[in-house]
């Protein structure tokens, strides 16, 4: 009889997960399971979450092509991409939208020039506005042009930048425009971007309108910048809160 009573007690319970999983399964408020990747930091390279898009791994351009059309003409050194001076800006060949966009650069061990002559490119997300990349440990330029700016539009909160040579990291997130009932824009597309973890751009308007996508874009300045585990992990709509 007690036999009986454990395999009826075991059934209940295992009915009782099962009806528990497959609700948490139809539950809208429950947020997805990603599974968290490693950042990056200078001395090894970070790896993409679990549900990002891989843009790059550090093996090849499959992904990539020149602005100008055709294969990517930049260098593959070390697990890295770098840019070959005067072979012009790559971009994905897909078009992107809103999220969080990561990757990990690096400026010339050897310093050379001042200002924006000194380890020189640009990331741009959906095309542009573009977040500066610059060596500006120790390198005077203006505001709007030092590393983590959003060019010419915003200088960024702190200068964060680590020592040339020295590999870093950006997080941009581009937030999607917010839409009022009548479908005003209360406020367009805006970056938030953290420079090696520190918050330098904060919820910036950057203009975009809804349903705007592009080419993650990546500037030939005509310094040997270095960039590696590049990826993307897409907008989603904000869990709906409980009344």
């Amino acid at each position: 009889m007690k036999t009986h009573k454990n395999l009826f007690i075991f059934s209940l319970s295992l009915f009782t997960f099962s009806a528990f999983a497959e609700s948490a399964k139809q539950d809208s408020s429950l947020p997805p399971v990603v599974t968290p990747g490693v950042y990056g930091n200078p001395n090894k390279v970070g790896k993409a979450p679990s549900d990002a898009i891989v843009l790059f791994d550090g093996t090849n351009f499959n992904l990539w092509e020149s602005t100008k059309g055709g294969e990517v003409k930049w260098k593959l050194i070390d697990g890295a991409m770098e840019v070959v001076r005067g072979t012009g800006t790559i971009q994905t060949k897909k078009k992107l939208g809103y999220g969080q966009y990561h990757v990990e650069w690096r400026t010339p061990d050897e310093v050379k020039g001042s200002g924006q002559g000194r380890g020189n490119s640009g990331f741009f997300p959906l095309g542009g506005p573009e977040v500066q990349v610059l060596d500006s440990y120790k390198n005077s330029t203006y505001s709007h042009g030092q590393a983590g700016s959003i060019y010419n539009r915003y200088p960024p909160l702190v200068n964060a930048c680590r020592a040339p040579g020295v590999w870093q990291t950006y997080d941009v997130i581009v937030h999607a425009p917010v839409q009022d009932k009548e479908g005003k824009y209360i406020r367009k597309s805006a970056y938030t971007v953290l420079h090696n973890g520190v918050l330098i751009q904060d919820n910036m308007e950057v203009g975009g309108s809804k349903g705007k996508t592009g080419n993650l874009r990546l500037q030939d300045h005509g310094n040997p910048v270095r960039y590696r585990n590049i990826w993307h992990r897409p907008y989603r709509d904000p869990l709906p809160m409980k009344k």
